[in-house]
């Protein structure tokens, strides 16, 4: 089977952005006509992963500014924070995978490479937002341990303290696929086997 190399950039003119497609029109429609005025204007980066062979562009995510109200925190998280009205966080606004590039498992690596940049921010902020579209990208979210806010189940957040102990507990157990190196990296290649389906 023959690997495949993939790596994340931040999104540039010299993207293709016209031959995306992820089966999604506003997904599509947004990457392709929008994405770059977003970027100019400051009110959200867009990050893509790239596959080295041909550069063609495999997926695409973005990142915003966000915050979240205290009170839309559940409980048992709400009562370890300070007692601000809200706190910082940071939105992923869109996330999608070119159909020629499914089920290779590079939508589970956009997540993770979200965390890293946001942590290495030099912004604080408490946690990553989503808002997933329908209760198939929510269950996607939550396998990465993202929680619904109170009484809005397709707002989801995950503490970036939560996420920084997940990936220290991943990079300890060493890696449990082909992968060929740290997906929180921002700019790490990727190695998968074309036929792998995750």
């Amino acid at each position: 089977m023959t690997p495949v190399s993939f790596r994340f950039e931040a999104l540039a003119d010299g993207h293709d952005r016209a031959a995306f497609c992820c089966g999604d029109d506003a997904l599509d429609r947004y990457f392709q006509t929008q994405a770059t005025q977003d970027i100019r204007r400051r009110i959200a980066n867009c990050f893509v992963i790239v596959e080295t062979t041909a550069s063609q562009v495999a997926a695409y995510y973005t990142l915003s500014a966000a915050s979240i109200p205290l009170v839309d925190l559940p409980p048992d998280e709400a009562k370890r924070l300070p007692r601000y009205p809200t706190l910082p966080a940071v939105r992923i606004g869109r996330l999608a995978v070119d159909q020629r590039f499914q089920r290779r498992g590079l939508g589970e690596l956009m997540p993770m490479n979200a965390v890293h940049r946001t942590i290495q921010d030099a912004a604080a902020a408490f946690a990553l937002l989503v808002d997933a579209k329908n209760d198939q990208a929510t269950a996607f979210y939550r396998r990465y341990g993202f929680r619904p806010v109170v009484d809005k189940p397709r707002t989801l957040f995950l503490p970036l303290v939560t996420a920084q102990k997940m990936h220290v507990t991943a990079a300890a157990a060493g890696p449990a696929t082909s992968s060929a190196a740290d997906p929180s990296l921002p700019a790490s290649r990727y190695q998968t086997e074309t036929s792998r389906r995750t």
